[in-house]
């Protein structure tokens, strides 16, 4: 009985309080925070049983190895969540009436609070060893992400265009793999190969092709971003186009890197 009576005072608190509307944002961002040291310390602990070269590497390495399963952790959710709410569901269908830039739900809200949560923590990790773990580019790639997502977290503004942003997350796996490949020496290895492929396709449909479509969706739903809030309206136009950029610039070391790759091989 008592376990009982405690297990439905745990519930109605977390109804109550936890998963109330206004608070749904803010509790998110602590779970995400929570979750990235949970994926953290998991790698480490995977890493020092599975992979015999992991106490041999420097500190600065094995924080990196760690933050670097770390952000594979999130990319993976962030863009499965992302694909569904998209592709799977109907939240930002043209099929429903409203203006699709004003849509969101308690699922998609908690999401890129968890997401929030997520940037905060890299981004301090990155400040704290800089530039250990990436230079200016990175700081601020995070830093545009954390105020987008933030914002249309607090504001229910423009996620649509947030998770479109978010599918190209897809790519932050393999670019962690070829950091772990060649670190652990196998950077001949038909693997690191094969990744670097995987690298430039992946990367050419979720960050070249997806943010032309982005735009595309811009152009034809202009008359909707107008409605939104002159911050969010200028964020939906200005993080896309600096994000494209620097993608485009990234991509074009990608695609050297698999040319000369490539050219050894053959």
């Amino acid at each position: 009985m008592a376990m009982a009576a405690y297990s439905n005072q745990a519930q109605a608190m977390m109804r109550d309080y936890l998963l109330a509307d206004p608070l749904v944002p803010y509790t998110s961002v602590l779970i995400g925070v929570f979750l990235c040291k949970m994926a953290y310390d998991l790698t480490r602990i995977l890493s020092s049983f599975y992979f015999k070269g992991y106490s041999s590497l420097t500190k600065i390495q094995r924080v990196e190895w760690n933050n670097r399963g770390m952000s594979s952790a999130h990319a993976i959710f962030i863009a499965a969540v992302s694909v569904y709410l998209v592709a799977s569901t109907d939240l930002f269908s043209d099929r429903l009436n409203g203006p699709i830039t004003f849509r969101s739900s308690i699922i998609s809200t908690s999401a890129l609070g968890v997401s929030v949560g997520y940037f905060i923590t890299d981004l301090a990790m990155i400040f704290w060893l800089f530039p250990s773990l990436g230079g200016m580019e990175y700081v601020l790639h995070h830093t545009l992400s954390l105020v987008a997502i933030a914002y249309t977290m607090l504001s229910g503004e423009g996620q649509f265009y947030t998770y479109m942003i978010l599918i190209s997350e897809t790519t932050t796996p393999e670019i962690n793999m070829r950091w772990f490949l060649d670190t652990a020496g196998l950077k001949k290895s038909s693997a690191y190969l094969i990744n670097g492929i995987l690298i430039f396709v992946v990367w050419l449909v979720a960050r070249i092709f997806l943010f032309l479509y982005v735009f595309y969706h811009i152009y034809l739903h202009y008359s909707q971003i107008m409605k939104m809030h002159a911050f969010g309206y200028y964020l939906t136009l200005t993080v896309p186009s600096v994000l494209f950029v620097m993608n485009a610039m990234w991509f074009m070391k990608i695609l050297k890197g698999v040319m000369k790759t490539l050219s050894k091989w053959s």
